[in-house]
Order: structure tokens, then C-alpha cells, then sequence
């Protein structure tokens, strides 16, 4: 039997300099910042951090509610995809549509933040990209000549961090740096971890019963880990397990409202409710939303999973 490779499950080769290419040429499309028969939200692509070459791809619905002839105002999600620090970037074909969906069916002005990948860029540089790019949505709030549709058509009262798999941990390593900053007239209302990707040293009975997932097995898991955290350092970090407690908890005490969702078979879905039990331990308000059937990414894949997870972030904001 030929070993399993981990980099060509998931279409990367290591070189030399630390580099990653990735083969997986995943369909992109262009924002489209002109309404187009049939499409139900608008979208641009802006420029958040020259240096950096961090970018955001704003959705907004093309149907904008109002009452009484003036437009309501709608929540504004900054959004945190999938793909294990490594892979993707909001242009890619299904993240756009996810946002897209999510900008219509809730409605909300969905930001869709181009953070920098690993290993180029380990952690905590997404995070930092994270903390960017909500200072970034206070400044167009905050500023007359802002980014239109973020000024003119966004709650900064009602702002939620919202991530999947990597990204909920990104959200969360973010939102526990972001404390020290001043944040108004922007308001966190809420912290979203769909499926949040965290692990440790010691194996959990999910990560053993799901070691060999055809989705995201055990190496690969392993893998993204180890292109991701800082060199030198291993899965019980604080980056990928924040349950064992360290001085990272003061700041954990002074998250606001979260919502974790999960699924029954999901490889890490033994870390995420040993991360809602540490949210519990340390005080924070927390929701949590486990459904024993279904994997990771089945939202991303079967639309009826898709609106059901969104009705749960529906109640959770409303």
C-alpha cells in the first residue's frame, strides 16, 4: 500500500525556501460592482494594507430593506474563510458565493478579509491581518469621505466577527487582541466560529475516530498546523490550543457574545466543545450549537446544511 502524502492530498509542494506552490487552481471570479440580471448582492474589491497586500471583497445586497423610504441600516460581518491558513483568498469561486449568500439571506454589508497565508506568512500574522482589517471598518464608518458602502449602508452598531474552520480561529485570536484598541463607533456584537480549527498535542477520540476522513484526515490536519504555527513551536501552542490555560485567559475573560457551531463528524469537533467548556470557565457568554450528524464543511456543500447554519447565526444576531 503507497504511504499517504499529505501535500498532495491537499495540492501543495513544499520548496526549498519555505515557499508553498499550490496546484489546486480553484475556479476565481471578479467582484462585480455593478448589479447584473439574476445576482442578488454587488461586490468590490478594496485594498486594505499596501505592505502587506491584505485585501477585503465587500459584499452588499442589491435589494437594500427600508422603512419608510430610508434604507435600513444593515449588520456589518467581517468574514474569515476556510482553508487551513494555506489555501484560498475571498475571490475564489465558492468563498464568493458563500459571502454572497450570507450578504442576501441576512442581509449584511459582508467585508471578506484577504488575510495572508501560511506558511509565506505563520501566525500570528493572520491575526494581525484580522485586527487590520476591523480598524479598518471603524476608519470607513468613522470618516466622511469612508468607503461608501460600509458609511452609508452599515450598522457600526451591529458588527460581527464571523469565521469558518481556520477562520474561526482567526476571529477568536483576534478578537482577544482587540481590547486594547479603541473601536468606536464600531460595536462587536457577536463572535461566529463555524467549525473553529484547533488541536493539541494529545489526540483527541474524534481526531483517532476521523484519522482518516476523506475530507480533511488526520495528516493533513497535522500538516496545516505545523505550516502555520511559529517555527520552533508545537500543536500546544496557544495559536492551536488555547484550552490549556495560560496568561491568554485574562484576555478570553473579556470577549463578548459567541456563537460555536459544529458537526458530530467533524475531526475537531472534540476541540471545539472543549473550547466552549474553556469559554464557559472563563465567563464568557456563550452559545453553542452542536448537530451530531453532518462533517466539516457540509455547509459549504449542501445548501440546506447552508441555510440551516444560517438561521442559527439569524437568531443569534437578532
Amino acid at each position: 500500500m503507497s504511504k499517504f502524502d499529505p501535500y498532495s492530498h491537499i495540492g501543495i509542494a513544499l520548496n526549498p525556501d519555505g515557499t508553498l506552490t499550490r496546484n489546486l487552481n480553484y475556479p476565481k471570479v471578479d467582484a462585480n460592482p455593478e448589479p447584473s440580471p439574476g445576482s442578488s448582492t454587488v461586490s468590490k474589491d478594496i485594498t486594505i494594507n499596501q505592505e502587506n497586500k491584505t485585501w477585503v471583497r465587500i459584499f452588499r445586497p442589491t435589494k437594500l430593506p427600508s422603512n419608510d423610504n430610508t434604507v435600513a441600516r444593515l449588520p456589518i460581518f467581517l468574514f474569515f474563510h476556510n482553508g487551513g491558513f494555506i489555501h484560498f483568498t475571498p475571490a475564489d469561486s465558492n468563498l464568493h458565493g458563500n459571502c454572497s449568500q450570507i450578504a442576501s439571506e441576512i442581509p449584511a454589508i459582508v467585508v471578506s478579509v484577504g488575510f495572508r497565508l501560511a506558511p509565506e506568512n505563520r501566525l500570528p500574522a493572520a491575526y494581525h491581518d484580522g485586527c487590520d482589517a476591523v480598524l479598518w471598518v471603524k476608519k470607513q464608518v468613522a470618516e466622511a469621505n469612508g468607503e461608501q458602502w460600509l458609511r452609508d449602508f452599515g450598522d457600526p452598531s451591529r458588527c460581527y466577527l464571523y469565521g469558518i474552520g481556520c477562520g474561526g480561529n482567526i476571529i477568536f485570536n483576534t478578537a482577544i487582541l482587540l481590547p486594547e484598541e479603541n473601536l468606536e463607533p464600531l460595536r462587536i456584537g457577536g463572535i461566529i466560529m463555524n467549525q473553529p480549527m484547533f488541536s493539541g498535542v494529545k489526540r483527541t477520540t474524534s481526531e483517532l475516530k476521523f484519522a482518516t476522513d476523506q475530507l480533511l484526515p488526520l495528516p493533513v490536519l497535522d500538516l496545516c498546523w505545523e505550516l502555520a504555527l511559529p517555527k520552533e513551536t508545537d500543536r500546544d501552542h496557544r495559536y492551536c490550543n488555547p484550552m490549556i490555560k495560560g496568561p491568554h485567559w485574562e484576555s478570553v475573560r473579556k470577549l463578548g457574545r459567541c456563537l460555536v457551531i459544529g458537526f458530530g463528524g467533524d475531526i475537531m469537533v472534540d476541540k471545539q466543545q472543549d473550547f466552549v467548556t474553556m469559554l464557559v470557565k472563563c465567563g464568557v457568554q456563550v452559545e453553542a450549537s452542536f448537530d451530531q450528524l453532518g462533517f466539516h464543511s457540509i455547509d459549504m456543500v449542501d445548501p440546506v446544511r447552508f441555510s440551516a447554519v444560517m438561521n442559527i447565526v439569524k437568531e443569534f444576531i437578532l
